[in-house]
């Protein structure tokens, strides 16, 4: 079954390992696999720095990460310990030695933790410390079917298990060559049965019988919009009962295309377990021959004669049949359709896309937060100003790139949706925070208008589509020099490409009368030279000559340059594109720290809250 792509995180705790974490991370790249690379603090290459090993390791495993911890197995049992539940639900996790010579998987091993290790030692010339009884004697997991497969009651398999290590024979159906293949002692009058099956199993066979259900059905639904995701589900669940048949025989769910953005349709897909396709109308109506209950209103409607037998058909293929037809509720339909063979791979129809605007921050990857890491990992291709995704480093390893300059911004906004709306996972590469002077809401603005009106296709509309914060310059700026931004501040961006030069002026005269500290971004450029000075001009009148400016260049870079200057003292000349100007207000202060390192050789900047008032009434 086809999953989506999510990342492993490798744990480093330390300088030395990030060679072999390294070396890792092109092992499980190069097998397809999504990785961030997770780094003690003081470790510069890396994708995710953190200060504590244990809390890090697990707030990754809380979070249902799958781990590879370059660490003694000691530490990973006593970060994990507390937290310890079920084993059905656990995400893998490995410890590597430091020698490279032993990889552990210590949880998860039937998801994915066994696998995963094998892979690593391969690539490492390693041995893979593989515990689990029936790995080790048959290299057979009964509780872990091959892709396209679903056991139905996993409690069983322990007891089972033990069983058939012992020595005890088995029956085995035809259909499951997967286990035939392995070392098991296999006789038809054996008590212990695994069983192959798309119906639900008596409960009496959960002792004695493992039932397996080959992911063959398709089902197919339509709804009405914004449908709950609850009534969906309990359709679908009840129309499964009423025909005796396993939810873990769901290969997929499947709809129209035009339902791709319905929430209870995902929600669904979620709670079953599988993955939701879609197909076009066209591709419905060629399976109007083979509908039992085609409807005339809806074709009218949309444009095919049946969306639940019509998506169920669909997916279950030329091959298929329709072994339930459609079901209605009073907001619902759903029908069941049979494929051939079990859906083990790329799954027909399309997915939902994905488009993810992901700030970065300013530079450096200590200021890019784990979410933006993780949504980077987890894309197919990346978008947006080449120097950008070169900030990336390591993480855009392996990843399609589409670089566009400096100056195109819609395109690569309309490009980067379009791809989403193709099916594909895309992030839209931008720095600082994507929301601010970013490509944020030019994204939303071509989503808001209609295709006619210069906006993106239908499709590109449905996609699924998340905002990912990041570290902003004006916040980095404060930051290095203390904390200007510590009262009331505004941002205003004095290009005139977008907004008339009138405008940006009132502004200028609004943020000056209420002594706002004022964040400029844009502030210059090649051709546009005079709006700093008039901005510098509308300050003066009213904050005194002395208030302080902090000039900004590069920041998180090896290039940062950062300068402290007075109101009065601010030159054009010395601010460039790649520069935020902040001006503090007429409360503004600096001082200068017995560290030179800090701020513009000791001096750093600060604008008091008020606490001042209190301080002082506490003293007297």
């Amino acid at each position: 079954m086809e999953e989506m792509n999510r990342s492993i995180a490798i744990v480093c705790p330390s300088k030395a390992a990030i060679r072999l974490a390294n070396q890792i991370k092109s092992v499980l790249v190069e097998h397809g696999r999504s990785v961030v690379v997770h780094a003690k603090s003081d470790v510069t290459d890396a994708d995710v720095p953190f200060t504590d090993t244990i809390s890090h390791i697990r707030d990754l495993f809380t979070g249902g990460k799958g781990i590879v911890a370059l660490c003694a197995s000691g530490i990973v049992i006593r970060a994990l310990a507390p937290v310890l539940d079920s084993k059905f639900n656990e995400p893998a996790v490995l410890a590597v030695s430091r020698d490279a010579l032993s990889v552990v998987p210590l949880l998860g091993g039937h998801h994915g933790a066994n696998d995963l290790a094998r892979l690593i030692a391969k690539g490492l010339d390693a041995h893979a410390a593989v515990t689990t009884a029936g790995d080790c004697r048959f290299r057979l997991a009964l509780d872990n079917p091959p892709a396209g497969w679903k056991l139905q009651n996993p409690r069983s398999a322990g007891p089972v298990m033990a069983k058939i290590v012992d020595g005890t024979a088995v029956q085995v159906d035809d259909s499951l060559d997967w286990i035939k293949d392995g070392k098991l002692v296999i006789s038809n009058e054996a008590d212990i049965k695994l069983i192959s099956s798309i119906e639900m199993a008596s409960p009496e066979k959960s002792e004695t019988a493992l039932v397996y259900s080959p992911q063959r059905l398709a089902v197919g639904v339509g709804c009405e919009r914004g449908v709950s995701p609850d009534h969906l589900i309990a359709h679908i669940e009840a129309t499964l009962a009423s025909a005796n048949l396993s939810r873990e025989a769901i290969g997929m769910i499947a709809s129209v295309d035009l339902k791709m953005d319905e929430a209870a349709i995902h929600h669904a897909a979620a709670h079953f377990g599988v993955s939701a396709r879609f197909f076009s109308v066209s591709e419905l109506e060629a399976q109007k021959d083979k509908l039992q209950t085609p409807s005339d209103v809806v074709f009218a409607e949309v444009g095919c004669h049946g969306v639940a037998e019509g998506a169920a058909l669909a997916a279950a293929g030329v091959s298929g049949s329709l072994l339930v037809a459609k079901v209605k509720s009073d907001k619902a339909t759903c029908a069941i359709g049979l494929a051939a063979e079990p859906f083990s791979s790329a799954l027909p129809g399309q997915k939902r896309g994905h488009l993810s605007v992901v700030g970065i921050g300013p530079g450096q990857s200590e200021w890019r937060t784990p979410e933006a890491s993780n949504r980077i990992a987890e894309a197919e291709e990346l978008v947006g100003y080449g120097l950008y995704i070169d900030l990336l480093g390591s993480l855009a390893d392996g990843k399609t790139r589409s670089d566009f300059p400096l100056g195109g911004e819609e395109d690569r906004c309309r490009y980067a949706l379009e791809q989403a709306g193709k099916g594909h996972n895309v992030a839209l590469i931008c720095s600082g925070d994507a929301g601010i002077y970013a490509m944020g809401a030019l994204v939303m603005e071509l989503l808001d208008r209609s295709e006619d009106a210069g906006g993106v296709s239908a499709a590109a509309k449905r996609i699924e589509l998340t905002h990912v914060p990041g570290v902003s310059a004006l916040q980095a700026a404060s930051a290095r020099f203390g904390a200007l931004l510590g009262h009331d501040f505004c941002t205003i961006s004095l290009s005139d490409l977008l907004t008339p030069w009138e405008t940006i002026v009132q502004r200028l005269e609004a943020a000056a009368q209420g002594d706002f500290v004022v964040a400029f971004y844009n502030p210059v450029s090649k051709k546009r030279r005079t709006q700093l000075a008039r901005a510098k001009e509308i300050l003066l009148a009213h904050r005194p000559p002395e208030t302080p400016v902090l000039l900004a260049s590069n920041l998180g870079r090896e290039t940062e340059n950062l300068r402290i200057r007075t109101l009065s003292e601010l030159e054009v000349d010395e601010v460039d594109m790649l520069t935020v100007v902040l001006v503090g207000s007429s409360q503004s202060r600096k001082i200068q720290s017995g560290d030179r390192s800090v701020g513009d050789n000791g001096w750093q900047a600060y604008t008091p809250r008020g606490y001042a008032k209190r301080i002082d009434a506490e003293k007297s």
